[in-house]
């Protein structure tokens, strides 16, 4: 990695803070390895080795992968690599949608247009996407997390706006549950880095 990064101790730091923060059984996975590169390489914003990856340092990152690979835990361990104010805030899409539940409309732009310390673009990982629901409040519908997303998008492009989002959907199952509009500007606004289909379960 560029400079003094060095990705091995990069992988000793991860497994380290892994097993503080997860227990003693993590474990970071050796046919993982090219997947947590590239995090890496985004995380700490190495323009050469992200130019080879096809990475795209002004997007954000979008993690998929089945059940249990490991997405939250990698954009929970590659935060520690950041300086603290720097750091995204993991945050459940389930959780958005029970605040909306209570709070309502005013959720969407907690999560958008009061992303800002003191005018510095504040990064959210929004995790698990999908596995919230289309949610009413006083008798509206509204699919809560479409909406944050595209409130964030139009920051992305007027005030450089970071977002993370992980999830097990695949493009065509996030077109159904969001729309075109959202996929369309998903892809405007995410480097998409995958696990294999058939990655295991480490929950298990």
């Amino acid at each position: 990695m560029a400079n003094h990064y060095n990705f091995n101790r990069c992988l000793t730091k991860m497994e380290n803070k892994g097993k503080q923060l997860f227990g003693d059984h993590f474990a970071i996975h050796p046919e993982d390895h090219p997947l947590i590169y590239k995090l890496l390489v985004w995380i700490i914003k190495d323009k050469a080795n992200a130019e080879k990856q096809g990475l795209r340092l002004h997007k954000g990152i979008m993690l998929t992968g089945p059940v249990g690979c490991g997405k939250t835990s990698l954009m929970n361990l590659v935060r520690y690599f950041l300086p603290r104010e720097d750091r995204h805030v993991i945050k459940s899409c389930r959780d958005v949608s029970f605040e909306f539940i209570k709070d309502g409309y005013e959720v969407i732009s907690r999560y958008s247009k009061q992303s800002f310390r003191y005018q510095r673009p504040k990064t959210f990982c929004f995790d698990d996407l999908g596995t919230e629901n289309s949610l009413k409040y006083y008798g509206n519908d509204c699919n809560v997390m479409a909406e944050v997303l595209l409130s964030r998008y139009d920051l992305f492009l007027t005030q450089k706006l970071i977002t993370h989002i992980t999830t097990n959907l695949n493009s065509t199952e996030i077109e159904q549950i969001y729309g075109t509009r959202v996929r369309s500007r998903l892809r405007e606004m995410f480097n998409l880095i995958s696990f294999s289909n058939d990655s295991a379960d480490k929950r298990i």
